[in-house]
């Protein structure tokens, strides 16, 4: 099949080469030169990953280095997402179809979507160097699964949502095709969850940027693991009192922001929308210019064409009846299955194994001291979540109600929710310690920059989600605004608002590594905190209590959600939802 692409994309740059200059497509050129960029690209990117570890990364501050460490970057979140996708697919499917797997698969997802996992780097990041201990594969790898895990969870929930959801009438055409499970999860299942695949991808593609600026600019004790980058980039132009390179930092990741949602979430959303069911409701459909260049190009069609006839002639044709063959494949489905969640379970075992050893390693004043740091960040988490409320709620409210500054917003917020706040945490830092504010309060204003966009997205979803004949009655009624907003804005958007609070705690958590432990020019500031204890551990290399911190902060999330979270979620489902 690639050998059949290839052709196919020789012959037509040979056809564009030798046609007349006036008839030349420049649709097609661009493709071409796109297609070869990317290929030159990806050999740069290789080189990067396959290269001896270095003692010491010597980072380049000059503006000419800034486009290398940009695509590096960019590379790096690719490859995440693609694993990301994979995982999605897989472990989706297995807990949609398999109800064994699902009871066990489920709330592991559950758990893992909690937990704050920037706790987990230093582990991860020495189990990967130890199992690459001369190439750089092991540091890059590392970096790629850390934003992993804070894709994969989400994306993983949309698609078994969907799949669980799938409508009764596309079931019964399926059945009365004689599709099998793999047409039927081609043709039917997955487009009809790619719409909100594609939104949650959005949403983990822009949460994996926080991740990426940090493990790119990582050190551990006297260690260097920072990778080329543009988080290793603003780490050393703040490290150095560079302004002008920070200033080039902030503007490169603002134009990769703009870039990718140009290139890639724009066409991404505008094809999604051909898998819309509900046709009832009139929006309108978003447009991508990329998209119209590549329908336009005779190269991307004759691809497209090739790549679907071959997938065509690959992919079995349906039965109409279900045969030994099919019997024995699903018998043999099952078995693998039940075979790889008792390979899961052991795995499992043997982790937590290993666990309770290092846990037995530390001491019971040890214990305490942890205990004391994780309700201290626990307050700064929900002061911090507090305080984005208290703006995110009116904002959001004022764009989601209005048609007109929805549409002019909304893309703008976008943009700037992409942006990685982490890049700007250090600089930031340095401003408020020169105004007299010390890590603990900065710590927290810091902490609502990773909050305030979950925030502001659920609300603004919310806001738009309010009936327009409630809004018509509260007019009718004469409540006034106050009355208006306490009466049924302010319920209508509470199911809304959980949600966001969840997310938003989980990205305070994973800021308070950050914020509460910074190191800027051989000197330290930090603040009494699990956060910062988790930081300072892995600073000394002190694996043991590493361990416990950062055990104990993904146990205080749990713990959290079940007795907070869960019950609020009950609330909002009985009392305050609208379509009840």
């Amino acid at each position: 099949m690639l050998n059949r692409i290839l052709d196919s994309m020789w012959g037509q740059a040979t056809n564009l080469l030798t046609a007349p200059i006036r008839r030349r497509r420049w649709m097609d050129i661009l493709v071409l030169l796109a297609l070869a960029g990317l290929f030159a690209g990806l050999v740069i990117a290789a080189r990067e990953w396959t290269v001896l570890q270095r003692p010491k990364v010597e980072i380049d501050l000059s503006p000419l280095a800034l486009p290398r460490y940009a695509f590096l970057s960019i590379v790096r979140a690719g490859a995440a997402y693609a694993l990301s996708a994979a995982f999605t697919l897989g472990v989706a499917y297995w807990a949609a179809k398999d109800t064994l797997a699902e009871r066990v698969l489920i709330p592991i997802l559950d758990i893992l979507q909690s937990v704050p996992l920037l706790a987990f780097m230093p582990v991860v990041l020495l189990a990967m160097v130890g199992l690459f201990p001369r190439s750089n594969v092991g540091i890059e790898l590392s970096a790629v699964l850390l934003i992993v895990t804070c894709q994969a969870w989400n994306m993983a929930f949309s698609l078994y949502q969907s799949l669980k959801t799938v409508p009764r009438d596309l079931e019964e055409v399926a059945r009365g095709y004689g599709l099998n499970w793999l047409q039927r999860f081609r043709w039917v299942e997955l487009p009809f969850a790619t719409p909100g695949l594609v939104w949650n991808s959005m949403v983990s593609v822009a949460n994996g940027w926080f991740f990426l600026m940090a493990s790119e600019a990582f050190n551990l004790g006297s260690r260097d693991f920072r990778l080329p980058g543009i988080g290793a980039y603003m780490s050393v132009a703040v490290n150095q009192g560079d302004v002008k390179a920070q200033l080039y930092a902030i503007g490169t990741m603002l134009l990769i922001v703009v870039l990718l949602d140009q290139l890639l979430w724009k066409p991404v959303v505008a094809w999604s929308q051909r898998f819309q069911m509900d046709e009832a409701v009139k929006v309108e459909k978003p447009q991508s210019w990329l998209l119209r260049v590549l329908r336009r190009s005779a190269l991307a069609n004759r691809l497209r064409l090739a790549w679907r006839e071959r997938m065509r002639a690959w992919a079995p044709r349906p039965r109409t009846t279900l045969d030994t063959a099919q019997k024995s494949n699903t018998a043999f489905q099952r078995g693998l299955g039940l075979g790889m969640l008792v390979m899961l379970l052991i795995m499992l075992a043997l982790g937590a194994f290993k666990l309770w050893g290092l846990l037995s390693l530390v001491t019971a004043r040890e214990w305490g001291t942890i205990f004391q740091a994780g309700a201290a960040s626990m307050g700064r988490v929900l002061t911090s979540t507090a305080l984005a409320t208290c703006w995110t709620v009116p904002v959001g409210l004022w764009i989601g109600l209005s048609p007109t500054w929805s549409r002019r917003l909304q893309p703008v917020v976008q943009v700037v929710a992409s942006f990685p706040a982490s890049i700007l945490f250090v600089t930031f830092v340095v401003l408020l310690q020169r105004t007299g504010i010390g890590l603990f309060t900065s710590s927290i204003l810091l902490m609502s920059l990773s909050t305030q966009w979950y925030l502001l997205f659920n609300i603004i979803a919310g806001a738009q989600a309010i009936p327009s004949n409630l809004r018509e009655a509260a007019r009718a009624y004469r409540f006034g605004l106050w009355g208006t907003a306490w009466k049924l804005y302010f319920p209508s958007v509470f199911p809304f608002l959980v949600t966001g609070w969840v997310t938003a705690t989980g990205g305070a958590w994973n800021a308070s590594i950050i914020t509460e432990y910074v190191q800027l020019r051989g000197q330290t500031f930090t603040t009494f905190g699990l956060g910062a204890t988790v930081a300072q551990m892995a600073d000394q290399g002190n694996i043991p209590l590493l361990t416990a911190s950062a055990l104990l902060m993904a146990g205080l999330v749990v713990l959290f959600n079940r007795l907070v979270w869960v019950p609020l979620y009950r609330l909002a489902e009985t009392k305050y939802s609208v379509t009840r």
